[in-house]
């Protein structure tokens, strides 16, 4: 990917990036815009914060799924 970032992580870093959870103040806004969609009353703006909210949580996704495959692979160089 172009903008990937490359440094080093602790395990303990490894394991906490994987672990990591949208904040609970932004799952309450989320939950409540999904509540709006599925009753078909988001207005404009809502609907554009829902999307932006959703691409949040595909990048935290994305960041939590390479801390755990990067965590197998520094478990599996510890094994061998």
């Amino acid at each position: 990917m172009p903008n990937e970032m490359n440094f080093s992580i602790s395990t303990s870093g490894l394991s906490a990036l994987s672990e990591m959870a949208i904040a609970p103040k932004r799952q309450l806004e989320l939950d409540a815009l999904l509540e709006k969609c599925s009753a078909g009353e988001l207005a404009a703006h809502e609907e554009r914060e829902l999307d932006q909210l959703l691409k949040q949580i595909d990048e935290l996704n994305l960041v939590k799924a390479r801390a755990v495959v990067a965590l197998k692979n520094l478990r599996a160089e510890e094994e061998s």
